[in-house]
């Protein structure tokens, strides 16, 4: 089950026990829970979230740290081939 479909599912589950008039301890507890679950769900996801975007902008460094080298390497190779032809 996603956390989208628990987190309706929890407010759901918590407007009809209100509604109906017939929210027990039992009830109210197992809803809560719910909605506890769900929310250690969403940061857990969050927490993932964060690591990914962290993974991606140090693979954007990277990968722009080895274009800038890329580029370099074929300038130095310019300079040395133009070299060579003068001589």
């Amino acid at each position: 089950m996603t956390l989208k479909t628990t987190l309706k599912l929890s407010a759901a589950a918590a407007s009809l026990a209100i509604l109906a008039g017939c929210a027990s301890t039992s009830a109210l507890d197992e809803v809560r829970m719910t909605a506890e679950s769900a929310q250690a769900d969403a940061a857990e996801a969050r927490s993932i979230a964060t690591q990914a975007q962290n993974t991606a902008n140090q693979a954007q460094r990277d990968a722009q740290a080895a274009l800038q080298m890329s580029e370099q390497n074929r300038d130095e190779m310019n300079r040395m081939f133009e070299s060579s032809m003068r001589k």
